[in-house]
């Protein structure tokens, strides 16, 4: 299997969410994690603009131009979703109520540190958002990106170059690559692709990898983007 697509990695992201939960999810391809949640699973997807329960992005059918998320989607309401205004969408997320959120990333440091966002590139920055108070705010933060930049240079760093967005607050990492976990020893490999191996995958990151013991293959199904 070649590197995984962006709906492949937004569909592995997916698998891990727990039943029950209360999930936010980034701009972006966090957004597609969505798309691809196990039909066993009853999850809550909040918008921080002030939507607890996004349903599908609408179709041309049914949209209404008064209910989009935080990336201006047109989107459908779950049942028994809520409408609340900003305060009360950020107490949610400053009060610690948001069990899992999905967040790209630049980069990654090995303590958890987290870089999604650079005011010195004007087409990226500064557009933090909601960003440092989702990935302090929530139980946990997940981080879902490219293993490398398109130069090929590491986002798994001992140190992030670029400002931070919030310090020691990334616990796992889903890439095209690789599924990583940062512990208090460092990033630790749970998934890789088989054609990348533990050479490749080690070279290609910008500090020390432990591989689990019980590392396994990276799947996923066939998706097209």
């Amino acid at each position: 299997m070649s590197a995984l697509n962006r709906s492949q990695m937004a569909w592995r992201a997916a698998q891990d969410l727990p039943d029950g939960s209360v999930v936010n999810l980034g701009l972006g391809m966090p957004v597609w994690v969505s798309n691809y949640l196990p039909v066993d699973r009853d999850i809550f997807f909040q918008s921080e603009n002030g939507i607890l329960g996004v349903g599908p992005q609408a179709d041309e059918d049914s949209q209404d131009r008064n209910i989009v998320d935080a990336g201006s989607r047109r989107v459908t309401l779950r049942e028994g979703a809520s409408v609340v205004d900003s305060v009360n969408s950020f107490a949610m997320i400053r009060g610690g109520h948001i069990n899992v959120t999905i967040l790209g990333a630049f980069e990654v440091a090995s303590n958890g540190d987290l870089a999604n966002w650079d005011a010195r590139v004007p087409s990226k920055g500064p557009l933090v958002g909601g960003a440092m108070d989702l990935a302090v705010g929530a139980k946990a933060t997940w981080i879902l990106m490219q293993f490398n930049t398109k130069d090929g240079a590491p986002r798994l760093l001992k140190t992030c170059t670029l400002p931070l967005t919030a310090p020691h607050c990334v616990k796992r990492i889903y890439t095209d690559i690789a599924v990583v976990d940062v512990t208090p020893d460092g990033f630790v490999a749970r998934e890789i692709l088989a054609t990348v191996g533990t050479d490749e995958l080690r070279s290609r990151t910008g500090t020390a990898i432990a591989i689990a013991p019980d590392c396994q293959a990276l799947n996923a199904p066939e998706i097209s983007l």
